[in-house]
């Protein structure tokens, strides 16, 4: 009998493994958590590993991988003779890097579980990248019944589905193929406005609001057609990837007038109006190709995933437009989620197995990855003589808000390691939203990264409707909301540049409002985090304010930290204040000097 199936995800740039337990969600984490390295696309050996000592002793029944190589491999060649001779040199190294590891992807899989300690080969069973996506969305899900509609850069061949699930049957009834894709638009724009492909999409759209769309038209008209039914196609005269290095082309530079701007340097009002017009672009999109899921499949719920459902801007949009009664986001929308779609592909789709209570979703708050005992945190700090103090877990959650509260910033390491890119109270950097340098004290000072990024509030749910224009739950940062007219403080005219636009005090809470008084919501419940609702709860308590600014724990460039030795060096790294290693805080200014990077393996304890 097939109980325990491991879902895994790699060879593009997110790794991931996943276990299925009697159809639970029992672990899940990404590889780059253990690695430190971002985007890290290798075997995810570590994850692995993790989701095998989770299986607790039992044998892993089955494997499922996130997408079919053969037929990406068929993509692959067919688009790089499209272009031919002009993209020889590209299919010669692509060629090489696939004939030499990826498509051997069963011999990599059943090596990687060897070398984790399973000396046996389990079946293995490959499911489509937007089937594995499609399953992400659905199957976890609080429905029964839904439409489902997958964006991302490109699977196999499919970019954009719209597919259909129904208790344990789930299909997938219209797709768009590559080269024609959302999510290689958006990256077009994040490169050309100085970003990095596969992370900056978030900086992009977090710039947007800084401009106005006044080049949304020129997109329509020169690089995509999209119809009312949602489908479309790109003009490939303005991109190159298909046969180069780079997504765009030079037409697209001389269209724009100008060439992508440099990395690093400054960040004017025409990249903010870029970031807007191709923001608008992509709303307008997702809203037309909502409306036909509406239409095809009759369901008045959705299910999304893919890389472009972490547009939270765009599902906002989506939400609000009412063409559906209700909307599910997957937490890891993105390749690593893809892990988890395709274990449970493997369990509905393919056992049959019937799906059990719907009321709720099934992602446990995405709290799947590894976590650390008291046991062993006290044997890490008093093994590196790191002074730190015991919380009781009676005064615990009142002495971390009163650091709050006094304006120190926090980082809160407890529990399960979030899975996705959200830290949802785990893996989290934690501040006072009140405080009017808080978020230039953030940006430029803890996470050394760009000064115009917005940051997200954790609010107790029960208050969220105060705070925020929002009548729904949003345990996932997956919304952007606006913040209530009531909080709101209202500017007194136009900035001269964009940093002098972050700096403006817009609200009661200004550290969580952005330019344009939205803000990406978490809605904190005591059953989905009752330890980070404590905190919350007290914190409100204390100020009569039921919010804290919420951001990973992480520096720039970074994964979010996985480890208490990620976490230490994270913490002496930069301005945070204090760092709570579950019950122990430990306080800055009593810790001795950071020598030097830690010893190899502290990574991987």
């Amino acid at each position: 009998m097939v109980n325990r199936i491991l879902g895994l995800s790699f060879n593009y740039h997110d790794s991931a493994a996943c276990l299925i337990v009697d159809g639970q969600i029992a672990a899940a984490a990404e590889e780059e958590r253990f690695v430190r390295v971002k985007h890290y696309s290798g075997f995810p050996q570590n994850a692995v590993r993790y989701c095998v000592q989770m299986a607790k002793g039992s044998r892993i029944d089955a494997v499922a991988f996130y997408e079919k190589p053969l037929r990406k491999l068929h993509r692959i060649i067919e688009s790089q003779l499209s272009v031919s001779p002009r993209g020889l040199l590209k299919f010669a190294r692509t060629m090489h890097r696939w004939l030499s590891d990826k498509v051997w992807v069963e011999r990599a899989i059943h090596h990687g579980l060897r070398s984790v300690g399973c000396n046996y080969r389990p079946p293995l069973f490959f499911i489509g990248h937007h089937a594995s996506h499609a399953a992400s969305a659905f199957y976890p899900s609080p429905f029964d019944r839904a439409a489902v509609v997958v964006a991302d850069g490109v699977g196999e061949w499919s970019t954009t589905t719209i597919g259909a699930g129904s208790s344990n049957q789930l299909e997938l009834l219209r797709e768009l193929q590559y080269p024609h894709s959302l999510g290689l638009l958006y990256s077009a724009f994040t490169l050309y406005c100085g970003f990095r492909v596969n992370s900056g999409e978030y900086k992009l759209m977090g710039l947007a609001p800084y401009g106005s769309p006044r080049y949304a038209q020129l997109i329509f008209d020169n690089l995509i057609d999209l119809k009312e039914d949602g489908s479309f196609s790109l003009n490939m005269q303005y991109f190159d990837y298909i046969s180069g290095n780079r997504a765009i082309a030079e037409r697209f530079e001389l269209l724009f007038d100008g060439p992508a701007r440099a990395p690093e340097s400054p960040i004017t009002s025409r990249h903010a109006d870029l970031a807007s017009s191709i923001q608008v672009v992509l709303e307008q999109a997702m809203l037309r190709i909502a409306a036909h899921a509406r239409r095809i499949t009759g369901c008045s719920k959705l299910c999304m995933a893919g890389g472009v459902a972490l547009n939270c801007v765009a599902n906002s949009r989506v939400r609000n437009a009412g063409i559906f009664k209700d909307i599910w986001v997957q937490p890891a929308a993105g390749d690593a989620g893809g892990a988890v779609g395709a274990a449970l592909a493997v369990w509905y789709g393919i056992l049959g197995h019937p799906r059990q209570g719907t009321k709720r979703d099934h992602m446990s708050g995405a709290l799947l990855g590894p976590e650390y005992d008291e046991r062993e945190l006290v044997a890490y700090l008093q093994d590196r003589a790191y002074p730190y103090t015991h919380l009781a877990d009676d005064i615990r959650p009142q002495a971390i808000a009163e650091l709050l509260a006094s304006g120190r910033i926090v980082a809160l390491f407890d529990g399960r390691m979030e899975f996705g890119p959200r830290a949802l109270g785990n893996r989290s950097i934690l501040a006072d939203a009140r405080l009017h340098d808080m978020q230039s004290i953030l940006n430029l000072k803890t996470k050394l990264r760009e000064g115009f990024r917005p940051f997200a509030p954790a609010c107790l749910s029960e208050y969220a409707s105060d705070y925020f224009q929002c009548d729904w739950e949003s345990p996932y940062m997956l919304y952007v909301v606006p913040v209530a007219e009531s909080v709101r403080l209202w500017d007194s005219g136009p900035s001269a540049s964009v940093m002098e636009a972050a700096c403006k005090v817009r609200s009661k809470i200004p550290a969580v409002t952005h330019v344009d008084y939205s803000a990406r919501l978490q809605s904190v419940s005591k059953d989905t985090n009752p330890r980070f609702y404590a905190i919350l709860r007290e914190f409100y308590r204390i100020t009569g304010c039921p919010l804290v600014v919420n951001t990973s724990f992480n520096m720039r460039g970074e994964p979010i930290v996985c480890t208490p030795a990620d976490a230490y060096k994270c913490f002496m790294r930069s301005a945070i204040d204090d760092l709570i290693l579950g019950s122990f805080r430990l306080e800055k200014i009593a810790q001795p000097e950071l020598q030097s990077e830690l010893e190899e393996g502290d990574y991987l304890d």
